[in-house]
């Protein structure tokens, strides 16, 4: 189906935004949509490989009304929440995320989780 893209795991950051690139080109999106989704997977990414030893899955889906951006790894360990005092380190990240996915969704287990991001079409990305 144009506009959706799965890759395996070993997957390095611009690997990553190449996959989704192509997935978006075949769907035609604006280029701020592209640069949203693009900043998603480059966070999501670079924090399965800094954090949890690594992307063990990883798809861009186009649906009607946003890009579904899913990242795996094999740690349970959840991002951290946005509203982390300054002083600890890290996060700001999953607070990027966070602002330019209309929602994120989260499943975790003992052998890992899944990050769903979703983020969401604009009038550009519609043809508008």
């Amino acid at each position: 189906m144009p506009g959706t893209s799965q890759s395996k795991a070993g997957l390095r950051c611009g690997d990553a935004r190449q996959v989704a690139r192509e997935a978006l080109s075949a769907r035609g999106v604006g280029e701020r949509l592209l640069d949203d989704v693009l900043t998603v997977v480059a966070e999501l990414v670079s924090n399965a490989i800094r954090h949890a030893g690594g992307v063990t899955g990883f798809s861009v889906r186009c649906l009607p009304d946003a890009v579904a951006v899913e990242v795996s790894d094999a740690s349970p360990v959840l991002p951290r929440s946005p509203g982390t005092p300054v002083e600890v380190p890290g996060g700001f990240g999953w607070l990027v995320v966070n602002r330019l996915a209309a929602r994120t969704e989260i499943s975790a287990d003992h052998s890992g989780k899944t990050i769903t991001a979703y983020v969401p079409l604009t009038g550009d990305a519609r043809g508008a």
